[in-house]
């Protein structure tokens, strides 16, 4: 059984799509969606469309419960948060009511048994839609913040736009990276590959190209909000 987790699409049509197509050369069998679907990014609507064709379990990342209620004070810096309200609007503006009820009814994770193998899933911590834990925070934070929840054999999360794969005593962690806006410095979309075959697990992390200069042109078109912004985080794969 090949199963993909992705997550992180941030309104980024064009690189969900090149993730699919990839998908389809590698014969995947079921799709995950960890959140984050539509909100910074230049095309929301087509992307959640995209998201909710794939008829597959999707959970809340805080990007669409930003897009639910706002953005409130305190969960981004200050410096940004007018910014971001504002970019928050617009994405709004670009979805109907149908779109919103989806996005207010997405649980906040999954849990899966395939072939014997228990899958815990969450978009950034089993407690937190918001908390931030990077993959060079010693192995003990590791298990305490996103480990600690259940006994799965494998915890998948996203969030931080910078995917690995770590093994601690018998047990995996994986982060899927972002598909739409990678922050690793490589402007590729990111997805992860969990393949369980006779008790055997294999996993990896895809890195497929996209359309940037179409993206791009995406953002100046529609007139997004800090545009220049978020074209230079697609074209280089980082957030500065």
């Amino acid at each position: 059984m090949k199963l993909a987790f992705i997550s992180d699409i941030h309104g980024n049509a064009i690189a969900l799509e090149a993730v699919l197509q990839d998908m389809a050369k590698h014969e995947i069998d079921r799709i995950y969606v960890l959140g984050d679907l539509c909100y910074r990014g230049p095309d929301p609507k087509r992307s959640l469309s995209l998201v909710r064709s794939l008829n597959t379990q999707v959970i809340k990342g805080n990007a669409d419960e930003w897009v639910v209620r706002g953005v409130n004070q305190g969960e981004v810096p200050e410096q940004v948060i007018d910014m971001m309200k504002r970019e928050r609007e617009w994405t709004v503006a670009q979805l109907d009511e149908q779109d919103i009820a989806y996005l207010v009814s997405l649980p906040t994770e999954m849990k899966l048994e395939i072939e014997g193998i228990s899958i815990h899933a969450f978009h950034a911590t089993p407690d937190s839609l918001f908390e931030i834990v990077l993959p060079g925070v010693g192995d003990e934070v590791l298990k305490s913040k996103l480990m600690s929840a259940s006994d799965a054999d494998i915890f998948i999360y996203a969030h931080i736009h910078r995917p690995f794969i770590r093994y601690m005593e018998g047990k995996i962690l994986l982060n899927t990276g972002s598909v739409g806006l990678p922050f690793d410095g490589m402007s590729k979309a990111a997805y992860a590959i969990v393949e369980i075959e006779n008790g055997q697990i294999r996993t990896s992390i895809e890195r497929v190209p996209f359309r940037i200069e179409d993206v791009v042109k995406q953002y100046e078109e529609v007139h997004y909000p800090n545009a220049e912004m978020m074209t230079k985080i697609v074209r280089n794969g980082l957030v500065k």
